[in-house]
């Protein structure tokens, strides 16, 4: 071991990292958004968010810096929505949100049609395969550099800009067809 390194104990990586409130709140919404757009319903998002804080806080200590820790907590995302969808689909659930009832107000259909517009794209987003649905969310929705997308998914940055332009086109092919069924 080099002078000055000291071998990772499993206590440090709670402190390497932050304080747990801090933690939570730095990466809710995060975990929220991930879980969202691996079809968790509507009503499942927060408790499924809570059970990903559960297994963070209850694996931390086995936590290695070698990553970045939004890569690790992305991936314990995407097990814990994977299981959801795996126990949704023994139970045949339909894992669609449930549709709002709205007030018929002339004066407001905008929030109606904005309301519309994002389910149907969220609905869009979810039919894209897992790989490139991941890219897309994580560089179009989270706002994550490309670098930083690759890493997280565990692919060289070249495959991680191919699945995003796929994912691109392929929603502007399921927008642009789901347009022509409504006319």
């Amino acid at each position: 071991m080099a002078a000055g390194l000291r071998r990772f104990e499993k206590d440090d990586a709670a402190t390497l990292v932050m304080p747990p409130r801090e933690l939570f709140q730095a990466y809710a919404g995060f975990v929220w958004r991930t879980l969202k757009y691996q079809s968790v319903a509507e009503r499942d998002l927060d408790d499924l968010s809570q059970e990903v804080f559960l297994i963070i806080f209850k694996k931390l200590p086995e936590f290695e810096p070698h990553g970045s820790l939004r890569s690790w907590i992305y991936g314990i995302s995407i097990r814990v929505a994977a299981g959801y969808r795996k126990r949704a689909r023994h139970r045949m659930e339909v894992l669609v949100d449930e549709t709002p009832e709205f007030r018929t107000d002339p004066s407001a259909p905008n929030e109606a049609d904005r309301l519309s517009d994002k389910r149907q794209f969220t609905a869009l987003i979810a039919r894209l395969d897992e790989e490139k649905r991941a890219v897309f969310v994580l560089h179009t929705i989270e706002n994550l550099p490309m670098a930083e997308v690759a890493e997280i998914v565990g692919v060289p940055l070249k495959t991680a800009h191919s699945r995003l332009a796929t994912a691109r086109k392929q929603l502007l092919e399921m927008l642009s067809k789901s347009n022509r069924s409504v006319k």
